[in-house]
Protein backbone atom coordinates (compact mmCIF):
# COMPACT_ATOMS: atom_id res chain seq x y z
CA UNK A 1 0.00 0.00 0.00
CA UNK A 2 0.96 3.62 -0.49
CA UNK A 3 2.44 5.50 2.45
CA UNK A 4 -0.63 7.65 3.07
CA UNK A 5 0.88 10.06 5.59
CA UNK A 6 1.36 12.70 2.87
CA UNK A 7 -1.83 12.09 0.90
CA UNK A 8 -5.05 14.07 1.29
CA UNK A 9 -7.57 12.16 3.37
CA UNK A 10 -10.02 11.78 0.49
CA UNK A 11 -7.34 10.29 -1.77
CA UNK A 12 -6.15 7.86 0.91
CA UNK A 13 -9.74 6.71 1.46
CA UNK A 14 -10.43 6.42 -2.27
CA UNK A 15 -7.49 4.08 -2.87
CA UNK A 16 -8.25 1.95 0.19
CA UNK A 17 -12.02 1.70 -0.21
CA UNK A 18 -13.68 -1.56 -1.28
CA UNK A 19 -16.37 -0.75 -3.78
CA UNK A 20 -19.32 -2.72 -5.17
CA UNK A 21 -20.17 -4.32 -1.83
CA UNK A 22 -23.84 -4.30 -0.87
CA UNK A 23 -24.94 -1.31 1.19
CA UNK A 24 -25.97 -2.52 4.64
CA UNK A 25 -28.42 0.38 5.00
CA UNK A 26 -30.28 -0.60 1.84
CA UNK A 27 -29.57 -4.31 1.81
CA UNK A 28 -33.18 -5.10 0.82
CA UNK A 29 -33.14 -2.74 -2.16
CA UNK A 30 -32.18 -3.52 -5.72
CA UNK A 31 -29.03 -2.01 -7.19
CA UNK A 32 -27.61 -1.37 -3.74
CA UNK A 33 -23.92 -1.73 -4.61
CA UNK A 34 -21.65 0.98 -3.25
CA UNK A 35 -20.30 2.46 -6.48
CA UNK A 36 -20.18 6.17 -5.59
CA UNK A 37 -17.43 7.85 -3.57
CA UNK A 38 -18.10 11.03 -1.62
CA UNK A 39 -14.93 13.12 -1.40
CA UNK A 40 -16.35 15.27 1.39
CA UNK A 41 -17.34 12.33 3.61
CA UNK A 42 -14.45 10.08 2.45
CA UNK A 43 -16.82 7.17 2.18
CA UNK A 44 -18.49 4.98 -0.43
CA UNK A 45 -22.25 5.04 -0.87
CA UNK A 46 -24.91 3.36 -2.98
CA UNK A 47 -27.38 5.18 -5.28
CA UNK A 48 -30.05 5.02 -2.55
CA UNK A 49 -27.78 7.02 -0.20
CA UNK A 50 -27.49 10.02 -2.51
CA UNK A 51 -29.99 12.42 -0.96
CA UNK A 52 -27.87 13.76 1.95
CA UNK A 53 -24.80 13.96 -0.35
CA UNK A 54 -26.32 15.95 -3.21
CA UNK A 55 -24.27 19.05 -2.43
CA UNK A 56 -21.02 17.08 -1.94
CA UNK A 57 -18.30 16.19 -4.41
CA UNK A 58 -19.28 12.81 -5.84
CA UNK A 59 -17.21 10.42 -7.93
CA UNK A 60 -18.73 7.58 -9.96
CA UNK A 61 -16.76 4.34 -9.61
CA UNK A 62 -16.97 1.88 -12.45
CA UNK A 63 -15.68 -1.66 -12.79
CA UNK A 64 -14.02 -3.82 -15.39
CA UNK A 65 -13.07 -7.46 -14.67
CA UNK A 66 -13.40 -6.94 -10.90
CA UNK A 67 -11.15 -3.88 -10.87
CA UNK A 68 -12.20 -0.31 -10.13
CA UNK A 69 -11.88 2.39 -12.78
CA UNK A 70 -12.96 6.02 -13.02
CA UNK A 71 -13.52 8.28 -15.99
CA UNK A 72 -10.36 10.00 -17.16
CA UNK A 73 -12.24 13.31 -17.25
CA UNK A 74 -13.04 12.96 -13.54
CA UNK A 75 -9.54 11.77 -12.66
CA UNK A 76 -7.95 14.79 -14.37
CA UNK A 77 -9.91 17.09 -12.06
CA UNK A 78 -8.32 15.39 -9.05
CA UNK A 79 -4.71 14.72 -10.05
CA UNK A 80 -2.16 14.79 -12.85
CA UNK A 81 -2.89 11.77 -15.05
CA UNK A 82 -0.09 12.26 -17.59
CA UNK A 83 1.58 8.98 -18.65
CA UNK A 84 -1.13 6.86 -16.96
CA UNK A 85 -2.50 4.41 -19.51
CA UNK A 86 -6.15 5.04 -20.29
CA UNK A 87 -8.73 2.78 -21.91
CA UNK A 88 -11.89 3.48 -23.87
CA UNK A 89 -15.07 1.74 -22.83
CA UNK A 90 -18.61 2.63 -23.86
CA UNK A 91 -17.24 5.78 -25.56
CA UNK A 92 -15.66 7.02 -22.31
CA UNK A 93 -11.97 6.99 -21.40
CA UNK A 94 -11.19 5.44 -18.02
CA UNK A 95 -8.11 4.77 -15.84
CA UNK A 96 -7.56 2.13 -13.18
CA UNK A 97 -7.45 3.27 -9.57
CA UNK A 98 -5.09 0.62 -8.24
CA UNK A 99 -2.42 -1.78 -9.41
CA UNK A 100 -3.79 -5.09 -10.68
CA UNK A 101 -2.19 -8.42 -9.68
CA UNK A 102 -0.32 -10.32 -12.36
CA UNK A 103 -0.75 -14.08 -12.63
CA UNK A 104 2.32 -14.68 -14.80
CA UNK A 105 5.59 -12.87 -15.53
CA UNK A 106 5.48 -10.46 -18.42
CA UNK A 107 7.13 -11.44 -21.68
CA UNK A 108 7.75 -9.60 -24.88
CA UNK A 109 8.85 -6.11 -25.77
CA UNK A 110 7.24 -2.77 -25.23
CA UNK A 111 6.67 -0.34 -22.38
CA UNK A 112 6.33 -1.43 -18.78
CA UNK A 113 4.83 0.19 -15.71
CA UNK A 114 7.60 1.95 -13.78
CA UNK A 115 6.13 0.70 -10.49
CA UNK A 116 4.79 -2.84 -11.09
CA UNK A 117 6.33 -3.89 -14.47
CA UNK A 118 2.98 -4.49 -16.13
CA UNK A 119 3.19 -4.34 -19.93
CA UNK A 120 1.85 -1.10 -21.36
CA UNK A 121 1.26 0.60 -24.65
CA UNK A 122 3.82 3.17 -25.74
CA UNK A 123 4.28 5.90 -24.47
CA UNK A 124 2.58 5.20 -21.10
CA UNK A 125 4.70 4.31 -18.06
CA UNK A 126 2.04 3.91 -15.33
CA UNK A 127 -0.77 1.35 -15.33
CA UNK A 128 -2.88 3.02 -12.62
CA UNK A 129 -3.22 6.15 -10.53
CA UNK A 130 -1.81 4.42 -7.46
CA UNK A 131 1.29 3.30 -9.39
CA UNK A 132 1.99 6.91 -10.39
CA UNK A 133 1.52 8.09 -6.79
CA UNK A 134 3.93 5.42 -5.54
CA UNK A 135 6.52 6.56 -8.05
CA UNK A 136 6.12 10.22 -7.06
CA UNK A 137 6.43 9.46 -3.35
CA UNK A 138 9.48 7.28 -3.99
CA UNK A 139 11.39 9.65 -6.25
CA UNK A 140 10.38 13.15 -5.19
CA UNK A 141 10.03 15.12 -1.99
CA UNK A 142 6.64 14.83 -0.32
CA UNK A 143 6.44 18.61 -0.37
CA UNK A 144 6.15 18.43 -4.17
CA UNK A 145 3.11 16.17 -4.06
CA UNK A 146 0.82 19.19 -4.27
CA UNK A 147 2.00 19.69 -7.87
CA UNK A 148 0.22 16.50 -8.88
CA UNK A 149 -2.92 16.64 -6.72
CA UNK A 150 -5.46 19.33 -7.53
CA UNK A 151 -7.97 21.23 -5.45
CA UNK A 152 -11.32 20.20 -6.89
CA UNK A 153 -14.16 22.27 -5.48
CA UNK A 154 -16.95 20.81 -7.60
CA UNK A 155 -17.41 17.23 -8.81
CA UNK A 156 -20.74 15.75 -9.76
CA UNK A 157 -21.78 12.37 -11.05
CA UNK A 158 -21.11 11.81 -14.74
CA UNK A 159 -23.86 11.15 -17.19
CA UNK A 160 -25.26 7.59 -17.11
CA UNK A 161 -24.10 5.01 -19.63
CA UNK A 162 -22.44 2.27 -17.61
CA UNK A 163 -25.59 0.76 -16.10
CA UNK A 164 -24.78 1.96 -12.57
CA UNK A 165 -21.07 1.47 -13.04
CA UNK A 166 -21.15 -2.09 -14.31
CA UNK A 167 -20.02 -2.81 -17.84
CA UNK A 168 -22.56 -4.72 -19.88
CA UNK A 169 -21.65 -7.90 -21.83
CA UNK A 170 -21.60 -5.87 -25.04
CA UNK A 171 -19.12 -3.31 -23.71
CA UNK A 172 -15.94 -2.63 -25.65
CA UNK A 173 -12.63 -2.09 -23.88
CA UNK A 174 -9.90 -0.68 -26.08
CA UNK A 175 -6.74 1.27 -25.50
CA UNK A 176 -6.76 5.01 -25.89
CA UNK A 177 -4.81 5.92 -28.98
CA UNK A 178 -3.03 9.00 -27.66
CA UNK A 179 -1.19 10.33 -24.65
CA UNK A 180 -3.36 12.41 -22.36
CA UNK A 181 -2.00 15.12 -20.10
CA UNK A 182 -3.52 16.84 -17.11
CA UNK A 183 -4.62 19.69 -19.35
CA UNK A 184 -6.51 17.25 -21.63
CA UNK A 185 -4.22 17.66 -24.66
CA UNK A 186 -3.24 14.75 -26.86
CA UNK A 187 0.25 13.58 -27.70
CA UNK A 188 2.00 11.00 -29.86
CA UNK A 189 0.33 8.02 -31.44
CA UNK A 190 0.32 4.60 -29.83
CA UNK A 191 3.30 2.40 -30.53
CA UNK A 192 4.56 -0.94 -29.19
CA UNK A 193 2.29 -3.29 -27.32
CA UNK A 194 3.16 -5.08 -24.06
CA UNK A 195 2.22 -8.55 -22.94
CA UNK A 196 -0.91 -7.76 -20.96
CA UNK A 197 -4.28 -6.32 -21.95
CA UNK A 198 -2.81 -3.90 -24.47
CA UNK A 199 -4.85 -5.00 -27.45
CA UNK A 200 -8.45 -4.26 -28.21
CA UNK A 201 -10.88 -6.49 -26.36
CA UNK A 202 -14.32 -6.78 -27.88
CA UNK A 203 -17.16 -8.60 -26.21
CA UNK A 204 -20.05 -9.54 -28.42
CA UNK A 205 -23.16 -11.57 -27.91
CA UNK A 206 -22.76 -15.13 -28.99
CA UNK A 207 -24.52 -15.87 -32.21
CA UNK A 208 -27.31 -18.38 -32.02
CA UNK A 209 -26.30 -22.01 -32.61
CA UNK A 210 -28.68 -24.20 -34.66
CA UNK A 211 -30.59 -26.51 -32.37
CA UNK A 212 -30.76 -29.36 -34.88
CA UNK A 213 -27.45 -29.96 -36.55
CA UNK A 214 -28.81 -33.10 -38.29
CA UNK A 215 -30.74 -30.86 -40.66
CA UNK A 216 -27.43 -29.81 -42.21
CA UNK A 217 -26.33 -33.35 -43.02
CA UNK A 218 -27.06 -35.13 -46.33
CA UNK A 219 -30.00 -37.56 -46.06
CA UNK A 220 -29.26 -41.09 -47.21
CA UNK A 221 -31.67 -43.37 -49.06
CA UNK A 222 -32.16 -45.49 -45.95
CA UNK A 223 -33.10 -42.39 -43.97
CA UNK A 224 -35.63 -41.37 -46.64
CA UNK A 225 -37.20 -44.80 -46.52
CA UNK A 226 -37.52 -44.71 -42.75
CA UNK A 227 -39.01 -41.22 -42.85
CA UNK A 228 -41.58 -42.30 -45.50
CA UNK A 229 -42.55 -45.32 -43.45
CA UNK A 230 -42.96 -43.23 -40.33
CA UNK A 231 -44.83 -40.31 -41.91
CA UNK A 232 -46.88 -42.12 -44.54
CA UNK A 233 -50.47 -43.32 -44.32
CA UNK A 234 -50.65 -46.10 -41.71
CA UNK A 235 -51.28 -49.62 -43.15
CA UNK A 236 -54.26 -51.37 -41.63
CA UNK A 237 -55.39 -54.94 -41.88
CA UNK A 238 -58.32 -55.49 -44.27
CA UNK A 239 -61.73 -55.89 -42.70
CA UNK A 240 -63.57 -59.16 -43.50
Amino acid sequence: MIDSSNLPRWLESLLREKFFNACIIHEESKKNEKNIFCLDCCDSICPHCLSPHRSHRLLQIRRYVYHDVIRLGDAEKLMDCALVQSYTTNSAKVVFLNQRPQTRPCRGSGNFCTTCDRGLQDPYIFCSLSCKLRHILRTESSSLLSKYIFECEYLTLSEPGFDDGQMTPDSVLELAGSLRTSSGSSGGAAGGVGCTATTEIVRKKRSGVPMFRAACRPVSGISVGLMNRRKGTPHRSPLY
